[in-house]
């Protein structure tokens, strides 16, 4: 009898802390689907141009502002509203904005891709790696949806990246059509996490020489003895950018994590695993990243691909403690995100993802 009593006040003390252990995570839902919330209606409200079908760059013009965004911003919001209709597939958040990169589509040769601002009003370069981020939400549209639409577009646009790759430097991608000074991670990484998301939905084995093409030039020319990775190497000087950024090692992490999963070979999942932990240990201060919102939703893709071989969560809730700072500390009267006076599309479509990505884990 007198172990069944003290166990009794033991049981009771359990399902309380159960309780309220519940209780704070179903808070902690609703507090992030209202942050959500916010953050959409906002990017409607203050950046996006009815009559034009095109979103402004910044809530109030800066100085040297075009009319309308460059694409780059729309590659941070087209994946950001792809996650946004994984928990409701009824809704159709990605269509306007598919309408709205439709702007920027151009069929010049060698090969038709995207304009890093819409044909109609001028037009513009066109980087690989605004490409690439566009073609790897749409095949994540695709896993998703199954919709071919999407699959033949991130097939044209691998189509267009490959115009950027010779052997100048012993291979790899240039950042910039017909501008040959520089071959980045950034055109390199994504180029890789396209490649692999091809090689998985179709099955073709171009698609899979390709990734490792890419990634095995990567790491022979920008990795970094830390594990993390160096932004470009300069051409014809072979001189190295040794500057490092969180979305360079969010691709390369993500690429070696689907690479362990395609041939599970283990030093892709240990390659994958020192990235992550040598990135934490460089990038994360005193509870934030650095201040580039879409440069650290890129490298919390990397994570969760990571977290769902290893099972550890640790970064994604080191995520969840930068994710909480920057809406107590960053965040105007308005909801809009931002360190800077001028609020940017990018840094709203930016955290949105993050917030989207990190909810699963609450």
């Amino acid at each position: 009898m007198k172990c069944i009593f003290w166990k009794k006040p033991l049981v009771i003390l359990t399902g309380l802390c159960m309780l309220l252990s519940i209780k704070a995570i179903a808070q902690k839902q609703e507090d992030y689907s209202e942050r959500m919330a916010i953050m959409y209606k906002n990017i409607y409200q203050y950046f996006y141009k009815e009559g034009k079908g095109l979103f402004a760059e910044h809530n109030t013009p800066k100085k040297d502002d075009k009319e309308f965004s460059y694409l780059w911003p729309l590659c941070a919001l087209i994946q950001t509203v792809n996650e946004l209709e994984l928990p409701e597939p009824g809704k159709q958040y990605m269509k306007q904005v598919v309408r709205t990169i439709d702007k920027y589509y151009d069929k010049k040769p060698p090969h038709p891709g995207y304009d890093s601002y819409p044909v109609e009003a001028g037009g513009g370069d066109r980087f690989y790696d605004d490409n690439q981020w566009i073609g790897i939400a749409y095949m994540d549209a695709y896993n998703r949806t199954k919709d071919i639409a999407y699959l033949n577009l991130s097939k044209e646009i691998y189509g267009f990246m490959m115009t950027g790759y010779d052997t100048v430097a012993g291979g790899g991608l240039y950042w910039k059509e017909f501008d040959n000074t520089t071959k980045n991670t950034c055109s390199n990484g994504p180029g890789v996490l396209l490649a692999l998301q091809l090689y998985k939905a179709t099955a073709e084995k171009k698609y899979l020489d390709t990734a490792l093409l890419l990634y095995n030039w990567v790491n022979k020319n920008l990795l970094a003895p830390d594990g993390l990775y160096y932004d470009n190497i300069k051409l014809p000087s072979l001189d190295i950018d040794k500057r490092k950024y969180t979305y360079n090692t969010g691709t390369m992490l993500q690429s070696a994590v689907l690479l362990y999963d395609i041939t599970k070979n283990k030093s892709y999942l240990e390659a994958a695993q020192k990235m992550a932990s040598s990135s934490l240990a460089f990038f994360y201060k005193n509870g934030m990243f650095p201040n580039h919102y879409w440069f650290n939703a890129v490298l919390l893709r990397g994570y969760i691909e990571l977290a769902k071989f290893d099972n550890n969560k640790e970064y994604i809730a080191v995520f969840k403690t930068y994710a909480d700072k920057v809406w107590e500390t960053q965040k105007d009267k308005n909801g809009l995100i931002g360190t800077q006076k001028e609020k940017a599309l990018i840094d709203q479509a930016a955290y949105l993802e993050i917030l989207t990505r990190l909810q699963p884990f609450l």
